[in-house]
């Protein structure tokens, strides 16, 4: 495969970018080699500046989920364009977002946008603070809320690629009031509820993504409902990643509980740069100007990414597509696992609605310390010969793959030929 021009663009990069890159897990550093540049993406396509074509199941980490270049989303995003980039001022656009994400989202009374799932998240910590009048938080190992000081503890994703622990500058006092707490363990919990009346809020991926797709099993996320609101806790639900991928609202419906505060990004936007947090009345009515709890946004509510938004989950309700990313989930899944055992590879499979990923290990993954257990090196030989046969997915085990709207049985079938070679490949260092 010839990646000439990436080579050159790479160390081009070196001289004024970060390692080239402007987010981690772009470096491809947890898979060896130097990291594609992309130039052009349409439907379930991408190409790389070399113009090797690949099937996208990296969806720019979510959000293309009606893939890329949807004729309906171009046309309202030109139109704004056309119109005005942003004003620092109110639109329309953002109360017929604000009320489609409501309609979709059980509880949830009023949203506010923001540009980011980092900032939807750490806004979200300041308003569970600012309503409970308490200062501790508790997260799960493995979850991955964004980037901002509180909740960078054993967070998962481009942290567990890069085997870092925290980050540096982050000090001491921004994380004295954060409890970590293992996923799908209720008594890592409870032991923390029961040492500590001071705590605000819980925060969770109800779906995990950031360590691979991690399911709650139904008793630990019922229950972590059920004692939240006995400690009169808020449950807060980062559904960054899940929102909208796995039904028309969030994975918490399906999971049969209700969050106190939501955090949306991704999807809401269609592409754009864009984070929302959401809850009922009267938390919300906590936030400036309403009540005292102050966050405010030049670009929040951008004006582009309200219209792309829209379009987009105009087109994924009347598309309804989420019985269909089941199906495929299932096919790829098998092929996984058929692969693997063909081949004498310890694999699982993990999935949900339209996110999926195999974990290069024997048991079944339930949490950050099993996910960790997984052999990177497989993955590593694993993800090159997906990349060579024409599937891009996340350069990293950590990292959820995602399925859009418009992969077709040809794509499938193509990936189904793709994970069969690169077993193969994982094969020569196992045998």
């Amino acid at each position: 495969m010839n990646n000439t021009k990436s080579q050159e663009l790479y160390a081009a990069g070196q001289k004024h970018l970060v390692g080239a890159v402007n987010s981690p897990v772009r470096a491809f550093n947890s898979v060896g080699g130097n990291p594609l540049f992309m130039e052009r993406a349409h439907g379930s396509k991408i190409y790389d500046v070399d113009g090797n074509e690949y099937i996208d199941m990296v969806l720019s980490y979510g959000p293309m989920i009606l893939g890329h270049g949807n004729d309906k989303v171009v046309a309202s995003v030109q139109k704004q364009v056309c119109t005005g980039f942003t004003f620092g001022a109110s639109t329309e656009d953002e109360i017929t977002l604000a009320e489609m994400v409501c309609d979709a989202f059980p509880g949830m009374d009023k949203v506010r946008f923001v540009n980011s799932g980092t900032e939807a998240i750490l806004s979200a910590i300041r308003l569970a603070r600012a309503f409970t009048n308490k200062n501790h938080i508790i997260k799960f190992a493995g979850c991955y809320h964004g980037h901002s000081d509180a909740l960078l503890v054993a967070a998962g994703s481009g942290l567990a690629t890069l085997s870092i622990p925290g980050s540096k500058g982050v000090p001491a006092d921004a994380v004295k009031n954060t409890l970590i707490a293992t996923y799908n363990d209720i008594d890592s919990v409870k032991k923390h509820i029961a040492e500590c009346d001071d705590i605000a809020a819980v925060f969770i991926e109800p779906i995990a993504g950031n360590m691979g797709v991690v399911k709650p099993t139904d008793d630990f996320i019922k229950e972590l409902r059920q004692i939240t609101k006995e400690a009169e806790i808020l449950l807060v639900v980062d559904e960054v990643m899940t929102g909208f991928r796995s039904k028309f609202g969030g994975a918490q419906e399906l999971l049969g509980i209700e969050a106190d505060i939501t955090c949306l990004g991704k999807v809401v936007g269609g592409g754009f740069p864009v984070g929302a947090y959401g809850a009922r009345n009267e938390i919300m009515e906590m936030v400036s100007p309403l009540g005292a709890m102050y966050q405010a946004g030049t670009l929040s509510g951008n004006p582009v990414a309200m219209a792309a938004g829209i379009s987009t989950l105009t087109e994924l309700k009347a598309q309804n597509p989420y019985n269909k990313f089941n199906e495929q989930a299932e096919v790829i899944e098998k092929a996984l696992i058929d692969a693997a055992s063909a081949n004498g590879i310890d694999l699982t499979v993990n999935r949900f609605g339209s996110m999926i990923n195999p974990f290069f290990n024997a048991k079944t993954v339930t949490n950050f310390d099993e996910a960790q257990e997984c052999n990177t090196e497989q993955f590593t030989k694993f993800f090159w010969g997906l990349i060579e046969n024409g599937v891009y997915i996340p350069p990293s085990q950590f990292e959820a793959w995602f399925l859009c709207t418009v992969l077709s049985e040809g794509d499938i079938n193509k990936i189904i030929s793709a994970i069969n070679n690169a077993m193969k490949k994982v094969n020569e260092i196992v045998n």
